[in-house]
C-alpha cells in the first residue's frame, strides 16, 4: 500500500521506519519547541498525508522520548481521519516535573500507525445481551 504525502513545508521529510517490518513510520518536526515542566506544545510536521479509504492514521509516542525526557502525547493516541488533508501537527506533553525538553527542528517527535477501521453505524438497543463480564470495568479484575 502507498501512503501519499504532500510536503508543506520545506523543511518537511517524509515518514520513515526505523527497520523493514516496523509498524510505526517516524514523523519529524519542522519546528524548535522548547516544553517546560508539565507543559504541552503542538508541533507542526510540515507534512499533509492522504490516508486510504477504510484506514485511519493513529500518531503514538515514541518510546525513546518517553524513556529519556518524559515526552509523551497530550491525546494519544492520536487519530487522524481518512478526509483529513491538513498539517498533521503532534500535541507533545512534557511529563518530567523539572526539566524542560528542547525538541529541535528535523527531530523525531512521534510514530504513525496505519490502521483499518469498520465503520459501524450506532443503532439503538432496548437491552445488550448478556456476557461473562457484564458492566466490570476500571480494575473490576484485580491488580
Amino acid at each position: 500500500m502507498e501512503l501519499p504525502v504532500q510536503k508543506l513545508k520545506d523543511a518537511a521529510v517524509l515518514p520513515t521506519r526505523a527497520h523493514p517490518g516496523d509498524a510505526g513510520l517516524d514523523l519529524y518536526s519542522t519546528e524548535e519547541a522548547h516544553i517546560g515542566p508539565g507543559e504541552r506544545w503542538s508541533v507542526g510536521t510540515g507534512i499533509a498525508l492522504e490516508i486510504p479509504e477504510g484506514y485511519a492514521g493513529l500518531v503514538v509516542p515514541r518510546s525513546g522520548l518517553a524513556r529519556e525526557h518524559g515526552i509523551t502525547l497530550v491525546n494519544g493516541p492520536g487519530l487522524i481521519d481518512s478526509g483529513y488533508r491538513g498539517e498533521v501537527r503532534v500535541l507533545l506533553l512534557n511529563t518530567d516535573p523539572a526539566e524542560t525538553v528542547r525538541i529541535e527542528a528535523g527531530a523525531r517527535i512521534a510514530q504513525l500507525v496505519l490502521t483499518p477501521v469498520t465503520l459501524a453505524e450506532p443503532v439503538e438497543a432496548g437491552a445488550l445481551s448478556e456476557s461473562s463480564r457484564g458492566d466490570g470495568g476500571f480494575g473490576s479484575t484485580g491488580r
